[in-house]
């Protein structure tokens, strides 16, 4: 879904966001949105090792 978008489109969505929250804001949401994301991966490499630990004790 999203390889379809392409450069233009990315231009497009980020004019519109600067557009919508204004150019204070937007490093903001930058930074927590990149925060979450770090999380959710740091949240399922430890899934994953888990998982991986009890595939190697059966």
């Amino acid at each position: 879904m999203l390889s379809n978008i392409g450069f233009p489109g990315l231009i497009l969505i980020l004019v519109l966001a600067l557009i919508i929250f204004g150019p204070k804001k937007l490093p903001e949401i930058g930074r927590s949105l990149g925060e979450s994301l770090r999380e959710f991966k740091k949240s399922t490499k430890g899934i994953m090792d888990d998982s991986e630990d009890n595939n190697t004790k059966k």
